[in-house]
């Protein structure tokens, strides 16, 4: 039976030695071997033990630095960023030899999943409620936190559209602009992205006709998605996600002032660790700045050296 299902520890290499030598010995006394043949199990023992001990040495002397060279974290991301932290992560890995693995979805979602006791090291929302919520609950480390990034919010429609270039402002009709078609958006009851849309439909006065023609998603990348597809004649995004999708175009950008500004607060969570204080660091620092502004993000703090 299987040690650990059987509720035991299993056995460190000089105890499995010990046990195989006892079996071993059971095995002579049960078959009443000849003199000889007991000189031959002998040192074959002999070797055996030899062999056995050298090898349960290696084996406990290379277990620290295997374990010290497989040193991994878990970073919860807002979707909005996969292509940018991806390049991130690629890059810190290389720097300090620690891999980075990234969960990628709405930012509530992502809280709502370490609320339930999945075992992240960083979370990194699109918007500062999620942030404040992971805070409330005590999932995070509110001393840890900074706000990193900012990024805008924009229309957009696939790259063949026939819709010209809008001017997005008060009396805005978003809903005749797209006709018999729907309109892409993260799910505005959670979603930073589908937040940021409602706020600013509201304060430009289109948001009583346009919330019937609202195709609401999971999280602002599968808003892209339906575009980019054809599947939904117009969308509402980041810039950021506008910028690494060929199949759509920008037609439209959404006044600063019309919603909450768009900000990406990062934070450890209460059960990081260590490690994840040095990915921390590396978000701020200039080589960090490089990728993220590569990908149309502002950079909100000063970077490190």
């Amino acid at each position: 039976m299987d040690e650990r299902r059987a509720g035991r520890a299993p056995d460190e290499p000089g105890t499995a030695v010990l046990k195989a030598l006892v079996h071993l010995n059971v095995r002579i006394v049960a078959r009443g071997l000849r003199t000889a043949e007991l000189w031959r199990i002998a040192v074959f023992q002999r070797r055996f033990v030899v062999a056995a001990l050298a090898a349960a040495l290696v084996i406990a002397a290379a277990a620290p630095a295997a374990a010290a060279q497989d040193k991994v974290i878990t970073v919860f991301a807002a979707a909005s960023m996969k292509n940018a932290l991806d390049d991130l992560d690629a890059a810190f890995t290389k720097k300090t030899g620690i891999k980075v693995l990234a969960s990628y979805a709405a930012s509530s979602a992502l809280v709502k999943q370490i609320e339930q006791g999945a075992p992240a090291d960083v979370y990194v929302s699109a918007d500062l409620q999620w942030m404040d919520y992971g805070v409330e609950k005590k999932l995070v480390k509110d001393d840890t936190g900074v706000n990193l990034l900012g990024n805008r919010l924009v229309l957009i429609a696939p790259e063949d559209t026939k819709i010209g270039n809008v001017t997005i402002a008060p009396g805005f009709d978003l809903a005749g602009l797209a006709g018999k078609g729907r309109i892409a958006v993260g799910d505005v009851r959670a979603v930073p992205a589908g937040l940021y849309a409602k706020a600013a439909l509201e304060k430009l006065g289109a948001w009583a006709a346009a919330e019937p023609k609202l195709a609401m998603t999971e999280n602002v990348r599968a808003a892209l998605l339906l575009v980019a597809r054809g599947e939904a004649p117009l969308g509402i995004v980041y810039e950021t996600d506008a910028k690494i999708e060929p199949a759509v175009k920008v037609v439209g950008v959404f006044p600063d002032d019309s919603h909450p500004p768009i900000i990406y607060p990062v934070a450890l969570t209460v059960n990081a660790k260590p490690e994840a204080a040095q990915y921390l660091a590396f978000l701020r620092t200039q080589a960090a700045r490089s990728i993220f502004e590569g990908y149309g993000f502002s950079f909100l703090i000063k970077p490190t050296s």
